[in-house]
């Protein structure tokens, strides 16, 4: 397999189901093989994402508002969202691995687990939407995850600090207030259906952080720096701060989070 050039396809297809073949046969490689990377490898900076090809891209300001989730439309904006998401997951977890090719290998076998873990949630949503008559790409989306992922394309350990252990511990902690407002709603089957693939994707995604609070660790150790850094990794990408609602403590503790870092992050309580 060349490993590296099969990702850096996957990463620029728009094609859900290239993108599953190269990380299923990655994963199997990566299960029977030490990667070895050639000593010309050079990731290339991603310009666009791989959704551009199927999806308009806006600021968030101008994306649907998602309240009216007892009509077919307004459902389906909220599982476009959600989806748009997952799809975006996806590429992250396949370029953690394309770019950053000086880690061990359990670091890559970690990542294409993530990666084929956010093809199927995809999957699954996107099954929901064809089931309202939609598809991926009848909404508008925002680039904000792929923007991220230039942001941090230089370093792991800002990497693992900003995707897993900010936006998708994020998503732990906005899993529970989605499933809230969607209980009201449970008598249409597709959101009885919408509610199980959300439980789904909540129990996967604290595997997700804690595996990026695996690698975060490893990259403080790594870098001999302390991993209260995380703190000012967040300020210094515009983070700190910014994060509203209430801190899920629970799941972000199952996720490897200590409590000094839960309470700092604006948790009213936490016991270890």
């Amino acid at each position: 397999m060349d490993f590296y050039r099969e990702l850096e396809v996957a990463l620029h297809s728009h094609d859900i189901e290239q993108k599953e073949a190269i990380v299923s046969r990655a994963l199997a490689y990566c299960s029977q093989n030490e990667v070895n990377t050639p000593t010309d490898f050079r990731p290339v900076m991603l310009q666009t994402p791989s959704y551009a090809a199927c999806c308009r891209i806006v600021a968030p300001r101008d994306l649907p508002r998602r309240r009216a989730l007892g009509t077919p439309e307004g459902l389906a904006v909220q599982i476009h969202a959600i989806a748009h998401i997952e799809y975006s997951a996806i590429d992250l977890a396949i370029d953690a691995v394309y770019r950053f090719a000086d880690t061990p290998g359990a670091y890559k076998y970690d990542w294409l687990e993530v990666a084929a873990d956010e093809i199927r949630h995809f999957k699954m949503l996107h099954t929901l939407l064809e089931k309202l008559g939609y598809g991926y790409g009848d909404f508008p989306v925002h680039g904000g995850l792929f923007e991220t992922a230039r942001a941090t394309q230089h370093s792991l350990l800002e990497r693992m600090a900003v995707v897993p252990r900010y936006f998708e511990a994020g998503g732990l902690d906005v899993n529970p207030q989605i499933v809230a407002k969607l209980k009201t709603k449970r008598s249409q089957p597709v959101v009885e259906a919408l509610l199980e693939a959300l439980d789904v994707i909540y129990k996967e995604e604290i595997d997700h952080v804690r595996k990026g609070d695996r690698w975060f660790k490893y990259a403080c150790e790594r870098e001999g720096v302390e991993t209260s850094v995380y703190f000012e990794i967040l300020k210094r990408h515009g983070l700190l701060g910014k994060r509203q609602g209430p801190i899920n403590v629970e799941a972000r503790k199952a996720a490897g989070f200590a409590c000094e870092e839960i309470l700092r992050l604006g948790a009213k309580e936490c016991e270890e």
